[in-house]
C-alpha cells in the first residue's frame, strides 16, 4: 500500500514537471512571436532578399572587367605569312598556340535605366521594409487575439467550477431535504440535472482552454506543454482610453514606394529609346610558337549602339509599365479608403465594448442581488425551485459576461491601435 501511494505521488510529480507553468505578458508574447515565429522571420527574409536585389543593381554601375586565356597545342600546322615579301627557307614547327587578354568595359550612358533600375531596387527595398513591419503587426494581433481569447477560457473555467461547487452543494442539500421529505423527488432531479449540465459546460471550457493554450504556445515557439499563465493585469483598466487617430499604416507607405518603383520601371522602359554609349579598354598578348609574339597591345576605345527597331517595339513597354502605375494608383486610393472605414469601425467597436462592459458590471449587481432575494423566498416557502435554479443561471452567465466585457475592451483598444498601425510601437514602450 505505501509502495503504490509513493509511485502515485512520484508519477504526479513527472506531471506536474513535464507541465512547465510560464507567466507571460501581453508584451512579452508579442516580443517573442516577432522574433521567433515562422511568419516573421519570412517577413525578414524578404527584406534580406530586397537588400540584396538592391546591390545586385547597384552592381550594375561598375565597371565589368573579365581576363581570357587559352592555350592550344597544335599538330601539324601549315604556317603562310601573307606579309607581301617572300623567304626562303624551312617552314616553322608550329605546335603550340597562347593567347591572353584582359578587357575593361564600362557604361557611359544607357538612357537612364541604370539609374533607374537603382533607384526601383531602393523603392522596393523600402516597400519591403514596410510590408515587413505590417506582417509583424498581423502577427502581434494575431497573438494578442489569442493570448485574451485565452484569458477568457481561463476565466469561463472558473466561474464554472465555483458555479459547480455551488450546484453540487445544492444536490447534496436536496438529497438530505428529500430523504426528509422536505421537498419532492422532482426536485432534487431538476438540481442534478441543473449540475451535470454545468459540469458538461465546464469539460467544454476547460477543452477550449487547453485549444487555446496550445495554440499559443505553438505561436510564441514554446515547447508544447507549457502551461501559459496569462498576466491579468492587462485587463484591469476598463476606462475609456483615448488616443491620436493620426493613421501610421506602414503597408500604405509600402504601397507609395511601389508605386514610385512602378514610375521608375517607366523611365527604364523609356530609357530603350536612347543610344548606349559605354567606354572600353583592354590588353592583349599573342604567342604563336617560331613565328608570332605580340605583347603590351594595349587597347581602349568608345562604343555606342542604337537598336533602331526599339523606336517602334519599345511603345508596348512603355505602356504596360504605365498600365501598371495606373493600377496601383487606383489600390492606393482604395487602400486609403479602407483604411478609413477600419479606423472608424475600430474606434466605434472600441468606445461599445466600454459602455456594454458598464452595463454588464449593473447586470452583474443586479442577477447577484435578485440571486440572493430569490434564495431567500426559497427558503421561506416563496418561490419555487424552477426559479432557484434560473437565478442561479442568469448569475453566473452574468459574471461571465462581465468577464468577457472586460476583455473585449482590452481586445478592441488594440484592434483600434492596429487600425492606426501603432500596435507594436505602443507595446514596446
Amino acid at each position: 500500500m505505501k509502495f503504490s501511494t509513493f509511485l502515485f505521488c512520484l508519477l504526479a510529480y513527472i506531471g506536474l514537471q513535464a507541465q512547465n507553468k510560464q507567466t507571460i505578458s501581453i508584451q512579452e508574447a508579442v516580443a517573442i512571436a516577432i522574433t521567433q515565429s515562422d511568419a516573421s522571420k519570412i517577413a525578414d527574409t524578404e527584406v534580406i532578399t530586397a537588400k540584396n536585389e538592391l546591390q545586385i543593381a547597384k552592381n550594375l554601375l561598375y565597371p565589368d572587367a573579365k581576363i581570357t586565356g587559352q592555350y592550344a597545342y597544335l599538330t601539324n600546322a601549315d604556317v603562310n605569312l601573307k606579309t607581301g615579301t617572300s623567304s626562303e627557307g624551312a617552314t616553322p614547327n608550329v605546335n603550340q598556340f597562347m593567347f591572353g587578354q584582359a578587357s575593361l568595359s564600362m557604361p557611359l550612358f544607357t538612357g537612364f535605366r541604370l539609374k533607374n533600375t537603382v533607384k526601383a531596387s531602393e523603392n522596393n527595398y523600402h516597400a519591403a521594409t514596410l510590408n515587413a513591419q505590417n506582417d509583424k503587426e498581423e502577427i502581434a494581433y494575431r497573438v494578442i487575439e489569442t493570448y485574451i481569447n485565452l484569458y477568457k477560457a481561463k476565466q469561463t473555467v472558473l466561474l464554472v467550477e465555483e458555479s459547480l461547487k455551488s450546484a453540487l452543494q445544492r444536490v447534496l442539500d436536496f438529497t438530505n431535504m428529500e430523504i426528509n421529505g422536505i421537498i419532492a423527488r422532482n426536485d432534487l432531479l431538476k438540481a442534478q440535472i441543473q449540475a451535470s449540465n454545468i459540469e458538461v459546460s465546464l469539460e467544454e471550457a476547460k477543452k477550449n482552454a487547453t485549444i487555446l493554450n496550445y495554440q499559443l504556445a505553438v505561436m510564441l515557439k514554446l515547447p508544447e506543454k507549457t502551461i501559459v499563465d496569462i498576466d491579468a493585469s492587462a485587463f484591469k483598466d476598463t476606462s475609456l482610453i483615448t488616443t491620436s487617430e493620426n493613421i501610421e499604416r506602414s503597408d500604405l507607405e509600402a504601397m507609395d514606394y511601389q508605386y514610385k518603383a512602378a514610375e521608375n520601371q517607366i523611365k527604364i522602359a523609356k530609357g530603350n529609346y536612347y543610344p548606349t554609349l559605354s567606354l572600353s579598354g583592354g590588353y592583349i598578348a599573342l604567342d604563336l610558337n617560331n613565328v608570332l609574339s605580340v605583347t603590351n597591345a594595349m587597347n581602349i576605345g568608345v562604343g555606342i549602339s542604337y537598336d533602331l527597331a526599339a523606336i517602334f517595339k519599345n511603345k508596348s513597354k512603355v505602356k504596360v509599365a504605365e498600365s501598371k502605375a495606373k493600377a496601383l494608383e487606383y489600390a492606393i486610393s482604395a487602400k486609403t479608403d479602407a483604411v478609413k472605414i477600419e479606423l472608424e469601425n475600430a474606434k466605434q467597436d472600441y468606445q461599445l465594448s466600454v459602455k456594454k462592459y458598464n452595463v454588464y458590471a449593473q447586470s452583474e449587481e443586479q442577477s447577484i442581488e435578485n440571486y440572493r432575494i430569490v434564495k431567500d423566498k426559497y427558503d421561506n416557502g416563496l418561490a419555487n425551485t424552477n426559479d432557484l435554479l434560473e437565478a442561479d443561471l442568469e448569475q453566473l452567465q452574468a459574471k461571465i459576461n462581465v468577464t468577457y466585457a472586460k476583455a473585449t475592451i482590452t481586445e478592441k483598444y488594440y484592434t483600434w491601435l492596429k487600425a492606426q498601425g501603432k500596435l507594436i510601437n505602443l507595446l514596446e514602450k
